[in-house]
């Protein structure tokens, strides 16, 4: 098992210098850095495969994601934009660890949730699953999140576009999106939770690796709709893209 603590999580110099790569057997794979800051066009949580082992696409870039506790908001994601880094969930990790799949460790309020995430073997499939581990008190606990989508070649970036096709189907218990006619669809099985259909742009994000190499380096993600699960101890809460 190899393990960081949150010093190396919270120090963003330290964390932004290790990633992790998980892969499915068939050429896809999800990957990114100990505090999910995306500093490569490659990184992102659902690079799929589309004609086995090649034909990769970057579907699900990442998630934003939102612990509101007793009503009070914390962002744990990360982002570069332009001379600023948004959110500094960092500053809530508590570590990072590879057992055997990455899994993430945040205290608030003296809440410890956990995230992990794996991809399983021979699909072009991923799986994110939050749980609270160690409650302390009595709180009403709730999770955000908010899918970042690219459906790009994984060498490129996209940006903002009228092509784009905003609507989504839901099923109980699975969200599809569509943007592109000529691409794959990405399906989001979820748990019971309460779905916001609100989309909008989410502009500049900045891959400091892309820059390093020269290359292009800024990327323009949308965001199809928020998803709100009840989290607690007993209730983890799981995605599937």
């Amino acid at each position: 098992m190899i393990r960081l603590n949150g010093e190396s999580c919270r120090d963003l110099a330290t964390a932004l210098s290790r990633e992790w790569l998980e892969t499915n057997g068939i050429g896809g794979f999800c990957s990114s850095t100990i505090i999910g800051l995306n500093t490569r066009r490659y990184h992102g949580l659902l690079t799929a495969a589309t004609k086995p082992p090649v034909g990769r696409l970057v579907l699900l870039s990442k998630l934003e994601e939102i612990f509101v506790l007793d009503g009070r908001s914390y962002e744990i994601s990360a982002n570069q934009y332009p001379g600023v880094v948004h959110p500094q969930g960092f500053n809530y990790q508590t570590g990072f660890r590879l057992d055997p799949f990455p899994v993430f460790t945040y205290e608030v309020e003296g809440i410890r949730v956990e995230k992990s995430v794996f991809m399983v073997q021979g699909q072009n499939t991923t799986v994110i699953e939050y749980h609270i581990v160690e409650p302390t008190r009595a709180v009403d606990a709730k999770l955000v999140v908010r899918p970042l989508i690219a459906f790009r070649d994984y060498h490129g970036t996209t940006h903002e576009n009228a092509a784009l096709n905003r609507q989504i189907e839901t099923a109980p218990g699975e969200i599809t999106f569509r943007p592109y006619g000529d691409l794959a669809a990405l399906h989001l099985a979820h748990d019971d939770a309460e779905i916001d259909s609100t989309g909008f742009w989410y502009r500049d994000f900045q891959y400091a690796i892309e820059q390093e190499r020269g290359l292009d380096f800024v990327e323009d993600l949308f965001s199809p709709c928020d998803i709100s699960f009840t989290l607690g101890k007993e209730r983890p809460v799981r995605l599937i893209a």
